[in-house]
């Protein structure tokens, strides 16, 4: 099997560099840049995934894809409802907040996360196990889930830009 991982188009500015998780939020149709994905919108893929936050399914109509399947278990992790829609400086100042979090990255996902880490990453893969095999599959998903999605298939990547999209082939 052969997957092809897309990070959805950018959001709108008061959204940007935001901690938005589970929210669902439209994409800024003035910032979606058809020639990231032009290649990806003239291949033939078997399948079609997104998550079922609109961002994701906004970004494949978009691109002229409109045959997909949704599935919850490819959103974001679930971020805290007091950080749900914060950025950084937000987080920084709230009362909760020690600098000490940031040092690790285990503790920066229990301060900021409803999800656990064993939680978010079971759900990536019980999703990447139940894929059919010998099929081009393109995933639309959010840039945590899909850098997961990469760890659990063996390869590492810092961070994902938005319409982003990386092949990963012979996938068992």
């Amino acid at each position: 099997m052969a997957l092809t991982l897309l990070r959805h188009a950018p959001l709108g500015k008061k959204h940007s560099h935001r901690y938005n998780g589970w929210r669902d939020i439209d994409i800024d149709p003035t910032l979606f840049n058809a020639q990231k994905v032009a290649l990806l919108t003239k291949q033939k893929f078997d399948l079609i995934y997104s998550s079922d936050l609109v961002r994701c399914q906004q970004t494949l109509e978009m691109m002229g894809m409109d045959d997909y399947i949704t599935d919850e278990r490819l959103r974001e992790v679930r971020f805290k409802a007091e950080i749900e829609g914060l950025n950084f400086n937000e987080i920084e100042k709230l009362p909760s907040y020690k600098s000490s979090y940031i040092e690790e990255r285990a503790t920066w996902h229990e301060y900021i996360c409803d999800e656990s880490q064993e939680a978010f990453e079971a759900r990536i893969k019980a999703f990447l196990e139940e894929l059919p095999t010998n099929k081009e599959i393109l995933i639309c998903s959010h840039g945590g889930t899909l850098q997961k999605m990469m760890g659990l298939l063996g390869y590492a990547k810092n961070s994902i830009a938005y319409l982003e999209h990386i092949r990963i082939d012979n996938v068992i």
